[in-house]
């Protein structure tokens, strides 16, 4: 077991040395996020509305912006 354990953490320094990271790329780019930002800032549009502009599901951009949720859900009473 532990030279399984040893060889996988040499393998990812050696990935990690050749510029390579672990994990999924994130969907959204800095300036999607600047956008959602600003876009938030706006009460008038939806959560949802944002999300479907920036091309991504409400919980992915809940992911990005879990403060929202709030927002979203205080707007809906």
């Amino acid at each position: 077991m532990d030279l399984h354990r040893e060889r996988t953490l040499e393998s990812l320094k050696a990935a990690a040395a050749r510029g390579r990271k672990g994990g999924r790329r994130r969907k959204l780019s800095d300036e999607d996020l600047a956008t959602a930002r600003a876009l938030l800032k706006d009460a008038s549009i939806p959560v949802a509305q944002i999300a479907k502009r920036l091309g991504v599901s409400r919980a992915t951009f809940y992911a990005y912006f879990p403060g929202s949720r709030t927002r979203s859900m205080s707007g809906a009473g």
